[in-house]
């Protein structure tokens, strides 16, 4: 009896064995005739995206500021969303006309920088620049990655590893394709890491007050109109 059972297990184990080499022959003929699908990378997270040693020594100094749109000293112009009101992470920028009185309108860098950033990273970005500068630091002297930021443009006039001067025109003042009524979100941010990010937050993040920072590292006498360098 026993044997008998020995030979029955025997038994269906080889069938067993022998059905699923059938289905694995099966299979890896189906995989095969398959059309191969090119391989895709994952796009990276803009978070991770950090300016190496060397891209940072090759920064720009920037010791004098100016404001980036309007004339000399930001006239004709009027902040129309200051930092932190109503959790905004930079400032609101407009023509003195208010609504689309300042579409097209020059933008300008506001102290020498490289572009490290150029691109619409979301609806309600539009076109977007970052130029990366270094900033002696007040209290130290040592020399700090500053990131200045430039959004809703309507033309974006440089490109992406450009060195521009203080004051040269980088674009012109736009809608975010028709989002908002004209004007230039300006942001003043620190750090390393190119990360278009977000507007708003509950904390300031690594913003600070672009209209304080421009006056405070401006860089010249306030009766000095600070033309750009040529």
């Amino acid at each position: 009896m026993r044997r008998l059972l020995l030979v029955t297990e025997i038994l269906a184990l080889t069938a067993l064995t022998a059905l699923l080499a059938v289905v694995a022959v099966t299979l890896c003929r189906r995989f095969e005739a398959l059309p191969a699908l090119p391989a895709q990378a994952r796009p990276l997270d803009p978070a991770f995206l950090r300016l190496s040693p060397a891209e940072i020594a090759a920064l720009p100094v920037a010791v004098r500021w100016d404001a980036p749109l309007g004339s000399e000293h930001g006239a004709l112009t009027y902040n129309a969303q200051p930092f932190r009101v109503t959790r905004h992470l930079g400032d609101d920028l407009n023509g003195i006309g208010g609504y689309n009185s300042d579409l097209g309108d020059p933008i300008f860098a506001a102290a020498a920088g490289r572009v490290v950033y150029s691109g619409v990273p979301g609806e309600g970005w539009g076109n977007m620049l970052i130029l990366a500068h270094r900033v002696p630091n007040p209290q130290t002297g040592e020399l700090e990655v500053v990131q200045s930021v430039y959004a809703h443009m309507e033309k974006v006039l440089v490109h992406f590893g450009q060195t521009l001067a203080r004051g040269e025109q980088l674009g012109t003042v736009g809608t975010a394709n028709g989002i908002y009524w004209a004007h230039l979100h300006f942001e003043i941010r620190f750090g390393p890491y190119i990360n278009p990010s977000v507007g708003y937050a509950d904390a300031p993040l690594n913003r600070t007050s672009p209209e304080r920072f421009v006056a405070e590292h401006r860089g010249a006498a306030d009766d000095l109109l600070n033309p750009a360098p040529r």
